[in-house]
């Protein structure tokens, strides 16, 4: 099931020789963490006078587990446990649908800017994934827990940003979108070079800032009061950092950008 509801915004023009204007997505859930994303994504697609699409997805995997007879929910609130039902989920999903629906009218109130929602039904990583293409740009909450353990990268942010065909941005809940220099960690040296930077990305950014950080460990302490800007990272660099710390990404005080 695939459903579009679309607002019409304002025609976008260019001059010729410009570089293409990339749509920004949003991933969407209701959760605080996806609604913090769909703010800074607004602002991403109004700096970048790009198309905004919303996809809310109703994750079919959950709707198919409610087929077990041993199938449970316990509440967040009441801690009441109980039967996990395919029509209570649907109602849920179709009550998330609204309040999805709701955000995106309020963020994008007195903006002038092309946007949708897409609400679907699959697995949540493949209707992402289906939706990408090459010269979008991304926007993901981090999920997880706060408080003792800190906020973690939840399971659908790190598949989508080890397998998205596009730019994605990994956003906290308690970042504001300040302006500041693009921040790149050196390149992997001789003969082995990334790829240029796509400038549709530095042009939202204050300058470029080159990071000498050898590690995980140097680069964090390197951003720890570090309050503006982004750290870009491409995904080799994102693989070798990871396999050192796993959740550094959660715990850095900047929205990361992974680029293919």
């Amino acid at each position: 099931m695939n459903v579009d509801v679309s607002r019409s915004g304002p025609e976008e023009t260019g001059e010729e020789g410009e570089i293409p204007v990339m749509r920004v997505l949003a991933l969407l859930d209701a959760s605080r963490h996806s609604l913090a994303a769909l703010a800074a994504a607004v602002d991403f697609a109004v700096m970048r006078q790009a198309e905004l699409v919303a996809l809310y997805v109703e994750d079919q995997d959950l709707l198919g587990s409610a087929g077990f007879p041993f199938a449970r929910e316990i509440g967040a609130a009441s801690g009441r446990v109980r039967r996990l039902s395919r029509s209570d989920l649907e109602a849920g999903m179709a009550r998330q649908a609204r309040r999805v629906n709701e955000a995106l009218d309020a963020a994008v109130a007195g903006r002038e800017l092309q946007h949708q929602l897409r609400v679907s039904r699959g697995r949540v990583v493949s209707e992402a994934l289906s939706l990408a293409g090459p010269g979008d740009l991304l926007v993901l909450g981090k999920a997880g827990l706060s408080g003792h353990w800190g906020v973690r990268l939840g399971s659908t942010s790190r598949a989508l940003i080890l397998e998205a065909p596009c730019t994605v941005i990994i956003w906290d809940e308690r970042l504001s979108l300040a302006r500041g220099p693009l921040r790149t960690l050196d390149g992997p040296g001789a003969g082995g070079e990334f790829p240029p930077v796509p400038e549709a990305l530095i042009r939202l950014f204050d300058g470029r800032e080159v990071l000498q950080a050898s590690d995980a460990r140097q680069l964090e302490r390197q951003l720890a009061h570090v309050d503006n800007g982004a750290l870009l990272l491409h995904r080799p660099q994102l693989a070798r950092l990871a396999d050192q710390d796993a959740d550094l990404l959660a715990r850095l005080p900047i929205p990361v950008i992974v680029v293919p």
